[in-house]
């Protein structure tokens, strides 16, 4: 794992004096303190969106873990090279942490990765909408309800829920993290060590385009942190019927503790802060999708059933899979009242 060498004096700060840890606060002009308390909430979105822990994200950029805490508390006296370093272990611009409030509206990332991407004749386009001179493409065509992707954080239940109910519908069943383990031929955990954060996302959204080429009904299950890359997640929600598993944080902590997975958070006692903040930054996100199933305080087979009645109920209309299985779709069991 490569880090940028540590040179700081050689380049100029954003705050003097240019050293990477303090033992208190630096004086700075209240222009320069909203600055770094806005800095310091942007890292510690970028982080929790992407799921890393502090600690994490301290190995891979190679910044302390304890200077990371005082950047994200507003406290941070950030030079261009640390900055630089947390944005690209994040795999985040390093100008959405610097961005001013009008910058940072929900879409930006989007389009700025799609611009990034244009062909010229795609920016000729996208110019002649902006300025009036072309009337913008009509909508996209509803998404067909038996291609369904599951979203939400880790422990919602995405991987249990989604095999039981493509069991019943005889779909395939597909977890993306997995599609991504077969394009690369490694572990997830092998594969965050040799490409990082930036190097994953990039095997995510090639693993996804896949699926999406794949023809027929299907149910995928996506890792969390599907959310953090804009253009990966437009195509999920522009490619399936999106549906978030959700659950209460306490019930999210004490199923990933069943499963003896702690990541990102570690065996740190602040992990339901932890897990609490990821859940916040990536609710927005979440939010988005088509139908909410909400699993908190329901067995698992109640909450299979509310899965199975949210897709029955909405393949009753323009589902192309229900014409050739209207038997097997009228058998469904009706949901337990809980």
């Amino acid at each position: 794992m490569s880090t940028i060498d540590n040179k700081d004096s050689s380049i100029a700060s954003l705050a003097p004096p240019p050293r990477e840890e303090h033992d208190g606060p630096p004086a700075h002009d209240e222009d320069t303190r909203r600055f770094l308390i806005e800095l310091g909430q942007r890292v510690r979105n970028m982080r929790a969106i992407r799921g890393m822990s502090r600690k994490v994200l301290a190995q891979v950029s190679g910044v302390s873990e304890r200077y990371i805490a005082q950047l994200e508390s507003g406290l941070g006296n950030v030079s261009v090279v640390l900055l630089r370093r947390v944005a690209k272990a994040t795999a985040a611009p390093i100008e959405d942490l610097i961005a001013g409030a009008t910058d940072s509206f929900e879409e930006w990332p989007l389009l700025r990765s799609l611009l990034r991407e244009a062909s010229t004749e795609q920016i000729d386009e996208v110019k002649d909408i902006l300025t009036g001179q072309r009337q913008p493409r009509k909508p996209l065509p509803r998404v067909a309800v038996d291609r369904i992707a599951l979203i939400g954080l880790r422990g919602a239940g995405k991987s249990t829920l989604g095999r039981r109910a493509a069991k019943v519908f005889g779909w395939p069943f597909i977890e993306l993290n997995k599609e991504v383990e077969h394009e690369a031929g490694f572990s997830m955990n092998e594969i965050l060590s040799l490409y990082g954060q930036e190097g994953y996302r990039r095997l995510e959204q090639a693993a996804l385009r896949k699926v999406i080429a794949r023809q027929g009904p299907m149910i995928v299950a996506t890792g969390g942190s599907v959310v953090s890359d804009p253009v990966t997640f437009e195509l999920l929600l522009t490619s399936f019927f999106t549906i978030w598993i959700k659950a209460t944080p306490e019930e999210h902590m004490s199923r990933v503790r069943k499963q003896g997975d702690l990541r990102p958070m570690g065996n740190d006692s602040a992990a339901m802060s932890e897990l609490m903040t990821i859940l916040s930054s990536r609710e927005p996100f979440y939010s988005r999708a088509r139908l909410v199933v909400d699993t908190s305080g329901a067995s698992e087979d109640a909450c299979v059933q509310k899965l199975l009645e949210a897709i029955r109920s909405y393949c009753q209309s323009g589902c192309p899979w229900q014409s050739r299985n209207r038997e097997q779709l009228d058998e469904f069991p009706r949901p337990r009242v809980i």
